[in-house]
């Protein structure tokens, strides 16, 4: 033994491994259906549900697909900052 022990486990893995091997363990949860994801689900639908109509006066339908617009909005919302990020990080690398 030379002191110096070789990496073993997520220490040997590169980045892009270990979000592999993450990712691959959720959707072996998920396809066994052994997450609880229901609660935060039911909570973020009313969310929207609460944006598009606080007083709860438009027909289910109605409310249900504005509901479903709005939550697309954010997600689009959420997917522009990201490529912001993205863009702002990618210059911060080549300026180096």
């Amino acid at each position: 033994m030379d002191g110096d022990p070789k990496p073993r486990g997520a220490a040997a893995m590169s980045p892009e491994q270990r979000s592999l091997y993450g990712r691959m363990g959720a959707a072996t949860l998920h396809a066994r259906g052994l997450t609880n994801t229901g609660p935060a689900k039911r909570a973020s639908d009313q969310r929207f549900l609460d944006q598009v109509d606080p007083e709860g006066i438009l027909k289910p339908e109605e409310r249900q697909k504005r509901a479903s617009h709005a939550k697309t909005a954010w997600m689009l919302h959420l997917s522009h900052l990201s490529a912001q990020s993205r863009t702002a990080r990618s210059r911060r690398g080549a300026s180096r």
